[in-house]
């Protein structure tokens, strides 16, 4: 909505542990960067591609859609991994929301991803992802949000009432806090069979899925 004094555009009022956990990954961030642990076992509004739940080889991505580096892992890695991996249902691919700097338009966009519906979850991550490029040529993230949300069937109207819902920012800032009890730190972050796989690249990531696949 917006700030009948300021005019400016707000998410939405988060709550006090949202807020909290938002600065502490801001902290995080500045200390961490791009990387960082975590578990990989299944979790409470997990949004997964591929294989089944109970699939022999679970991937778990933490990232964030304001990470320059989640983007261009979207951009580089995730064709050729989604081809060889989740279309063939070889492993099961979940991914997990964690919000980084600035983290009001993360979890904004991750907001919009889930009212979007299932079916175009990662259509509208992926989008966002994409669009970093426009934040960075001086586009407002705000112009951006609408755009995809728009795109992904959304009213202007349904827009601010899914980035304001305070049940779905509650439900969130649950995801985001498991990921940091996990001892996540940082965007990008793999995890294969609850493994965290340092090379994040096909070439690492492969390594450690074959060898999982391999496995009787």
């Amino acid at each position: 909505m917006r700030d009948k004094t300021t005019g400016k555009f707000r998410y939405g009022t988060m709550s006090r542990r949202a807020a909290m956990t938002a600065a502490a990954l801001t902290a995080m961030a500045a200390l961490a960067g791009c990387s960082g642990g975590g578990a990989g076992t299944a979790a409470e509004g997990d949004m997964a591609l591929g294989a089944p739940e109970g699939a022999k080889v679970t991937v778990v991505e933490y990232a964030s859609v304001t990470c320059g580096h989640c983007a261009a892992w979207q951009e580089e890695v995730w064709p050729e991994f989604k081809t060889r991996y989740v279309d063939t249902n070889k492993v099961r691919y979940v991914f997990r929301e964690f919000p980084t700097p600035p983290a009001d338009i993360a979890a904004a966009g991750f907001l919009i991803a889930r009212c979007a519906g299932e079916d175009k979850y990662f259509d509208v991550i992926h989008e966002i992802m994409a669009s970093q490029r426009e934040w960075q040529a001086g586009v407002p993230p705000r112009s951006t949000l609408v755009r995809v949300a728009t795109g992904a069937g959304l009213s202007e109207q349904q827009f601010q009432a899914c980035v304001s819902d305070a049940d779905a920012i509650k439900a969130l800032d649950a995801r985001v806090k498991a990921g940091i009890d996990a001892g996540v730190t940082g965007t990008p972050t793999f995890m294969v069979n609850g493994t965290h796989v340092v090379d994040s690249s096909m070439s690492g990531l492969s390594t450690a899925i074959d060898a999982a696949l391999a496995k009787n």
